[in-house]
């Protein structure tokens, strides 16, 4: 063991204390070790994942094997909507899900995320976030959620089967929408758009027979799930930082003795930064791999071209406001991007 790893161990150990030891022996006296089961889209062996194994062993350390995380990758657990039912009847009782499944739970989760081209950089993100958080995070626990840690995985760009760079261009193509999301479905038939409801399970096998022809999606798991292999090209559009968080139930949450969760905590906490500093970074590695190897176009934004998307977005703004995400959430949302643009902007 390296000496690094012995000392962080031992510290953790010693932060436990002999109240940890007592609580390990309540749980062990109650019988087996406590069952975590965790589901997640994120592919089997991808960095996420292997961040959640390591937080997995950290807990287990923490507990003297009292707890045990079992991490069910690549959404072999169905869908987001699925895995949030799954938890609701306590079949699996974590998740790593998107705003899309957060907002299965709590609604205004979506204003971190279902406003296109609201956020112009990784900065204004990680600042509404950090604003946001501690507001989000107390109602996901009054509808009976822990959250864990909050990540995001870089920007969504689009990805289609033949060249598209403009709206129109993307008009003319069949686009993928998560499924169940019926306003969404709405507001891109209204502008124009050839919208098909799908699970992200069946993302590939949709472009491969004609289904649909472009999917908006992080560079990371189009190269995962070799999307670019049937849509070689990507429009460098910042269209949304895809954002999400672990969560765990309640009532699993509450099983565990007070005297670890600190400690777990601060290993959830250490998983989502990695997982945020590895999505943003992949990102841009995963557009480099599929250009160099399997060929990937990219269409750049061009000043002109960014003026249409974002034209586009603005005037959809009062459609998505109230139908996708809360009226309250979308104003504040703007209101602190507002403020710290004008504080930005008077900064030396």
């Amino acid at each position: 063991m390296k000496l690094f790893e012995l000392a962080m161990r031992m510290r953790r150990w010693t932060a436990v204390g002999i109240a940890s030891l007592t609580a390990a022996g309540s749980v062990a006296s109650a019988g087996a070790a406590q069952v975590i089961k965790l589901t997640t889209l994120a592919p089997k062996d991808h960095s996420f994942h292997r961040s959640l194994l390591k937080m997995g062993q950290t807990w287990r350390q923490i507990s003297g094997g009292q707890v045990d995380l079992i991490v069910y990758p690549g959404g072999i657990q169905g869908g987001e909507a699925a895995m949030v039912d799954r938890m609701n009847i306590n079949q699996v009782q974590a998740a790593m899900l998107t705003a899309v499944g957060l907002a299965e739970i709590e609604p205004d989760v979506s204003g971190l995320q279902n406003m296109p081209m609201m956020f112009r950089d990784f900065a204004e993100v990680d600042y509404v976030q950090s604003e946001l958080r501690p507001r989000l995070e107390k109602q996901m626990r009054a509808k009976g959620y822990v959250v864990l840690f909050w990540a995001d995985t870089g920007w969504v760009r689009f990805f289609s089967r033949s060249p598209a760079v403009r709206p129109d261009d993307f008009r003319r193509l069949k686009m993928f929408t998560w499924a169940g999301h019926s306003a969404q479905v709405d507001i891109m038939k209204e502008s124009g758009f050839r919208p098909v409801p799908l699970e992200t399970s069946d993302i590939l096998v949709s472009l491969q027979n004609g289904l649909i022809d472009a999917v908006p999606n992080t560079p990371f798991y189009a190269l995962y799930t070799q999307i670019y292999s049937v849509a070689p090209h990507m429009l460098e559009i910042a269209w949304a930082p895809l954002v999400g968080a672990t969560v765990i139930t309640s009532r699993a949450w509450d099983r565990i003795p007070a005297a670890w969760q600190p400690e777990f905590q601060k290993a959830a906490a250490a998983a989502g930064q990695e997982i945020r500093a590895a999505g943003r970074a992949e990102g841009d590695q995963a557009v480099r791999t599929m250009k160099e190897k399997w060929g990937l176009k990219v269409h750049a934004m061009t000043p002109e071209i960014e003026a249409e998307w974002r034209q586009l977005a603005e005037g959809i703004y009062p459609k998505i406001r109230g139908a996708i995400v809360p009226v309250e959430i979308f104003d504040e949302v703007q209101r602190k991007l507002a403020t710290y643009r004008a504080e930005r902007a008077g900064s030396p």
